[in-house]
């Protein structure tokens, strides 16, 4: 596999499967594939440009993993000048371009990335790969809206009560987001995820960013490393899933929010209890039960699995954009641009114009 190759240059522009049946039903294991590669383009235009403009843009994961391989970045801006950053202990990669006040700002950022489907066998007694005590207490501590004490620490307390190993204590937390959150469509982008609000409100409605960061708060508080994954779906589900995956070639609002928890008896494990939630509402007829047998069966997967029709940017949160004059972004998933008007709102594609749009190259 090819290291990354990222091309810098500015002033220029240089098949999911078909489902067939009524419902969706999931395999009790994960279909057998190897990896698939992608090419995913990101094209910014700001159309109401004031004074000199700024624009970022989240890159793939800056390191291999088991499920994913970031190929290559290039990325040019059409009248200004942009260069790439990166924050190795968050796997995050930046793209900044700024314009004049007289340019008509267009970025566009082309990624090709190589995705496995994720699985880690929670039955096995195989020994955790190592990994550094550096990098395990980085992903035990607090930020702005995931603390891990007081109402955060008593919920997951509470929520452990007689789990004994790692697995038992993440399993435990799991359950519980699944049964006590529920996802709100109301909610722009995929939330804030400002989980002490959420518990002393007891509001406990939202979406990826606000369920998932629930669940990372819960596990830090107990001792489990857990991470954010801020990603983009960028494929069908071919596990007959439509609300988990995008229907065309484009994923302009495909952004989604995953978690990995470390288990000493394991090592780095994937889960996803907002997206079973996502399930319950959203898969037709929709508003399904827990009990529902596409519902557990979902449930049951996004323990310790992923499917890979998803591309992971970063583990970042509360990211500082580099020349930005305005506070940290809570996650850096969605395109940011900054006007001396202040920021565009990211989550209004239709003003602040951007597209997404991706190609399965094998």
């Amino acid at each position: 596999m090819n290291r990354r190759n990222f091309l810098r240059a500015n002033g220029s522009i240089c098949a999911g499967w078909a489902l067939t049946k009524a419902l969706p039903v999931l395999a009790d294991t994960p279909p057998a594939c190897g990896w698939r590669t992608f090419e995913v383009v990101t094209r910014v235009e700001l159309l109401k440009p004031d004074g000199v403009s700024h624009i970022w843009l989240p890159a793939p994961l800056i390191r291999d993993t088991p499920y994913q391989k970031t190929i290559s970045d290039r990325f040019t801006a059409e009248g200004g000048t942009a260069r790439l950053s990166e924050d190795k202990q968050n796997a995050l990669g930046i793209v900044s371009a700024t314009y004049a006040a007289n340019a008509k700002p267009v970025l566009t950022l082309t990624s090709r990335v190589s995705l496995k489907n994720y699985v880690v066998d929670l039955s096995s007694r195989g020994t955790a790969p190592p990994v550094s005590r550096t990098e395990l207490d980085y992903f035990l501590q607090p930020s702005r809206y995931v603390p891990t004490d007081g109402i955060v620490k008593a919920t997951a307390l509470k929520a452990t009560a007689g789990a004994t190993t790692d697995t038992e204590k993440a399993r435990a937390i799991y359950e519980w987001v699944v049964e006590n959150t529920f996802r709100d469509p109301k909610v722009r982008g995929c939330g804030r995820g400002d989980i002490r609000f959420m518990l002393e409100s007891g509001d406990m409605g939202g979406k990826c960013a606000d369920l998932n960061a629930l669940y990372v708060g819960l596990a830090r508080s107990v001792g489990l490393p857990a991470r954010h994954v801020y990603g983009l779906r960028i494929a069908k589900s071919e596990l007959g899933y439509k609300s988990l995956g995008v229907a065309t070639d484009k994923a302009t609002k495909g952004q989604h929010c995953r978690v990995e928890v470390y288990l000493r008896e394991r090592g780095w494990v994937p889960v996803d209890p907002a997206d079973v939630r996502k399930v319950a509402l959203e898969e037709p007829p929709g508003n399904r039960p827990l009990t529902d047998q596409i519902v557990s069966r979902a449930r049951d997967y996004l323990f310790g699995s992923w499917e890979m029709n998803w591309m992971a940017y970063n583990y970042a949160h509360d990211v500082e954009l580099p020349g930005s004059d305005n506070k940290p972004v809570v996650y850096f998933m969605y395109p940011q641009a900054e006007t001396s008007e202040g920021c565009v709102d990211p989550f209004d594609p239709d003003n602040f114009k951007y597209e997404i749009t991706v190609r399965e190259m094998s």
